[in-house]
């Protein structure tokens, strides 16, 4: 019976290890994530004050048969803590979301990426000796369609010429985006969303790079800027910006980040296209 008893009291204190280890990870990644952000000043505020009011609630209530309307207004107004949250870290959550659906569990090389990576890296060295600013996106699997308005689209071959005439000085598209998607130059002349937090990353940043980091906030895009003052080049992806790329490395650097590409929808489209040929396929009796 005793030993019963004690197999009990070691299951409840390890169920009890195993929730607290649980709900650490889940604030940890929460402050991780917001970390650098303006939500990480709010919810450290939210979060004092909602603990000194619980605790006066808590106390004077359970201590005195006072405040009992007060607390009963705490518990209940308390229950619209998550409604609160959602309203007040609307852009974080949406932040959050997009970033778990841009994350690969697998990567594969594509052809064509090495080809793209070579002529962007070609054009971006050009540029970024010569001090001639340029903002490049490269749309990858989340499409940017609806941010394509008011640009002129062009459809033609990426190519390392092409993109330094577009950003040449006097040009008139040279000061807004240049977008391929597709494995094509769709067009140029594209003005992105600018990002309102980067405060974390440099108050410096300039128009383009602000623009670099807000377009991929929301989409998987992968962003070459270079700096029209300084001629440095870095890279924007998933909201964060590089620090300055060596020009010869630009090319290995966008490779790598363009072949980030999901293995798993290659494969599952591999899949269903081998069982409609093989459904599809004559049989060993058929005449």
């Amino acid at each position: 019976m005793q030993a019963l008893l004690d197999r009990s009291r070691y299951g409840e204190a390890l169920e009890v290890l195993l929730e607290l280890a649980v709900i650490w990870v889940a604030v940890y990644l929460v402050f991780r994530f917001l970390r650098g952000t303006r939500g990480a000043g709010v919810i450290k505020g939210f979060l004092l004050i909602t603990i000194v009011l619980a605790l006066l609630v808590r106390v004077l209530g359970d201590a005195t048969d006072s405040f009992q309307r007060l607390r009963f207004l705490f518990d209940r107004a308390f229950n619209l803590l998550a409604i609160l949250l959602i309203v007040v870290f609307q852009p974080e959550i949406r932040t959050a979301f997009s970033r778990i659906g841009r994350t690969k569990l697998f990567t594969r090389t594509k052809p064509e990426s090495a080809a793209l990576a070579a002529e962007i890296g070609e054009a971006a060295e050009f540029l970024s000796k010569n001090r001639f600013g340029a903002l490049i996106v490269i749309e990858k699997q989340i499409g940017i369609g609806d941010l394509l308005r008011g640009g002129v689209e062009l459809d033609a071959k990426p190519s390392a010429a092409l993109v330094q005439s577009v950003f040449w000085p006097n040009s008139p598209l040279h000061d807004l985006a240049l977008v391929i998607r597709g494995g094509r130059i769709w067009g140029a002349g594209v003005q992105l969303p600018l990002a309102e937090d980067t405060e974390s990353q440099g108050s410096h940043l300039g128009s383009r790079h602000r623009a670099a980091i807000g377009v991929t906030e929301e989409s998987d895009c992968v962003v070459v800027v270079v700096s029209e003052e300084t001629g440095l080049i870095r890279i924007a992806e998933g909201g964060e910006l590089s620090a300055p790329i060596a020009r010869e490395a630009l090319a290995g650097e966008l490779l790598e980040r363009l072949s980030r590409a999901s293995a798993i929808v290659d494969d599952v489209v591999a899949g269903a296209r081998a069982a409609i040929k093989t459904k599809d396929a004559p049989k060993a009796g058929d005449a």
